[in-house]
């Protein structure tokens, strides 16, 4: 099956609102294997809307629309799509009863324009919106499907997540798994080269790589008649990946973060943490705190942005900072001294580098990181060059120093399959 979204509203084509809905939908089509090959972003114009949703029909087997479902005169992505079906709009008592009681649980009047969104085309399927006062609409005529979902991603998301892949789901003649495997430590075209077999041709299997800041994550998909035959084609091919790619390969699970992968195999060990961070400002120490259950490991996270913090905080060496400089290997070392002398943790990181877009010299230019990492007294630092603007920089050392962390407690203690370590 085919799908194309179309996302209506004036205030995605001037740029107010960043549609993160385009994101979403993309991703959950194509875990249910639905192809998508167009994107539309339309404004508040029937006409044009009209249009759109026409083209999109006479290519598509279902058209998902986004937005426009309010209770204002702008809004006309119903009205429109009901138009194109030939469906005539009825009140629905259901919808209607919903309203009221939205409004009521907030103490207020429900304003008159308010009923407009109690009407629904004929025949059609209303998704119960429990966030929001617009409900969803799933409608279907002469093998053609159309789907309205409320614009705000707050709404849209858990009813398309509830409501929408279910229906979709009962579409689909065949079953599509996937697993996301992900790696860290390793550039994409690394990846690229050792799996060139695998993402070029695998069967029934398609492997695609997608380049993440430190990380590739690589979607492995099939189909089959059902979820068992479909698990037992995937199974080899990922067998495949975890040989090639050793232990890069921190997760086949979607939901785990490279951040919940390290602060696991701190837990795992009985290990503590601190940061010591200078150009990065706490974003490690704010990637790690993210976990739920990183309090069992995490010790202090000190900001040691300027020298005076450095020799303060962690005491690196004012001759040592004259010397070499904030931006050092020496400076970091002593970072990481400090850290697990004073903070008594077992695993320490520290970062030192020159974020800019100012403060570079030939010698030491924008860009340049030094990164380190302890682990019960053994040090190891690397010297990165990074590029991009202010940001991106800050965001590259974060990871590399996950994947360092990472790569550190392995070494030290050995590892097994997944990266899973024991003393």
């Amino acid at each position: 099956m085919i799908a194309e979204t179309i996302f209506v509203g004036t205030e995605l084509l001037l740029g107010n609102i960043v549609n993160t809905n385009a994101t979403y939908l993309a991703q959950e089509l194509a875990k249910l294997g639905i192809s998508s090959y167009y994107q539309t972003v339309v404004g508040d114009n029937k006409e044009r809307l009209k249009g759109c949703i026409e083209t999109a029909l006479s290519r598509s087997d279902i058209v998902i629309l986004s937005g426009g479902l309010g209770p204002t005169q702008d809004d006309i992505t119903k009205e429109t799509a009901a138009e194109v079906f030939g469906m005539e709009l009825l009140p629905d008592e259901s919808c209607k009863a919903d309203l009221l009681a939205y409004f009521a649980g907030k103490n207020m009047q429900m304003p008159e324009c308010n009923y407009k969104q109690a009407m629904i085309p004929k025949g059609a399927t209303v998704l119960r919106n429990a966030n929001g006062t617009a409900p969803g609409i799933y409608m279907e005529k002469d093998g053609k499907i159309q789907i309205l979902l409320p614009g705000p991603p707050v709404e849209l998301r858990p009813m398309f997540a509830e409501q929408v892949i279910p229906l979709l789901k009962k579409e689909q003649k065949e079953v599509i798994v996937s697993v996301m495997v992900k790696a860290c430590g390793i550039s994409e075209s690394d990846v690229a080269q050792r799996l060139s077999d695998l993402i070029t041709g695998c069967g029934d299997v398609t492997v695609a790589p997608y380049a993440k800041t430190g990380e590739v994550h690589l979607r492995v998909t099939t189909r089959a008649g059902s979820e068992k035959d479909a698990e037992k084609r995937i199974k080899p091919v990922i067998k495949e990946i975890k040989s090639k790619l050793g232990d890069c390969v921190y997760t086949t699970h979607e939901d785990v973060t490279l951040e919940k992968a390290v602060v696991d195999l701190l837990v795992a060990n009985d290990l503590t943490v601190t940061t010591v961070e200078s150009c990065t400002g706490g974003l490690i120490a704010a990637r790690l705190i993210n976990v739920p259950g990183v309090s069992s490991v995490f010790k202090d996270g000190y900001v040691t942005y300027s020298n005076r913090a450095k020799r303060k905080i962690v005491g690196v060496k004012r001759h040592t900072l004259d010397k070499y400089g904030a931006v050092s290997e020496q400076v970091v070392k002593e970072m990481l001294a400090g850290g697990s002398a004073y903070r008594k943790a077992d695993v320490v990181v520290a970062v030192s580098g020159i974020a800019g877009p100012d403060g570079g010299t030939e010698e030491k230019p924008v860009g340049l990181v030094y990164i380190g990492c302890s682990v019960c007294g053994e040090m190891t630092v690397k010297k990165y060059r990074f590029f991009g603007n202010r940001e991106k920089i800050r965001e590259s050392s974060v990871a590399q120093a996950l994947v360092l962390m990472r790569r550190c407690v392995l070494e030290y203690y050995g590892k097994n399959t997944f990266g899973k370590v024991k003393k």
